[in-house]
């Protein structure tokens, strides 16, 4: 499905879903492997659980311990990448593939950058670097997935945009669609994107069944057995 395609209603549903909920959802298609598709535990939610962020991504490659070979090095000097990120369908993730070994030496991601993303129709930023100003950007809602956090933006400026990036083991490409919230970020196919919201529900309403089982007294084990098996059969994934 291309992206520009998926109803912002579908959007707006998967908005409504936790990344744990949608991974079950994508595991029951069989499209990938269910140890693939997500950012691992290096990638974290720094400001906590704020509602979970859905977009398309937007990318770029930055260093930040050493100026760059051309230019003055500051960071915000390549407003040329702007333009690549207007390209991509709204809402728009910032993806940021930081190169330095090891990443996250500075940030370049602060209070000033989050709220030129936000301008731009962006819904949050993913690295596997560094961010700071971390309790400016929260106050704007705005959410930041990264590795760490920095005090300083040291020499962090745009090495390149709009091609490949990787965080945590995941491999992202412009226009890809992502999710995140506190559990971390994790693609979202998108030829399976419009059926996820509905496949999430029907896995909701199991998970409910099972935990309605599990009563502090009067448990039934063999009740709570069946349970499980009788929703295994439709949908193992829950």
């Amino acid at each position: 499905m291309d992206a520009n395609r998926l109803a912002i209603a579908v959007i707006e549903q998967l908005q409504q879903l936790s990344t744990c909920v949608v991974a079950s959802a994508v595991e029951s298609f069989h499209v990938r492997l269910p140890n693939t598709g997500f950012a691992d535990s290096r990638i974290r939610s720094i400001l906590g659980n704020l509602p979970p962020m859905v977009g398309y991504v937007a990318t770029g490659r930055i260093r930040s311990a050493a100026p760059p070979m051309e230019g003055d090095g500051y960071h915000y000097a390549r407003t040329d990448w702007w333009d690549h990120i207007l390209s991509i369908p709204a809402p728009r993730v910032i993806v940021l593939e930081d190169l330095d070994d090891p990443p996250g030496l500075g940030a370049f991601v602060g209070e000033v950058n989050a709220n030129i993303f936000r301008a731009l129709g962006c819904v949050g930023v993913a690295t596997n670097g560094a961010v700071r100003d971390v309790n400016e950007v929260r106050s704007i809602g705005f959410p930041l997935f990264a590795a760490n956090i920095s005090v300083s933006h040291a020499y962090a400026h745009i090495a390149d945009f709009g091609g490949p990036v990787t965080l945590g083991g995941l491999e992202l490409h412009p226009g890809d669609l992502v999710q995140g919230d506190i559990h971390g970020v994790q693609k979202i196919p998108l030829e399976i994107a419009d059926r996820i919201p509905a496949v999430a529900q029907q896995i909701l309403r199991r998970r409910a069944r099972v935990v309605s089982e599990c009563r502090p007294s009067g448990l039934s084990v063999e009740g709570l057995r069946k349970t499980v098996e009788d929703l295994e059969k439709n949908l193992p994934s829950f």
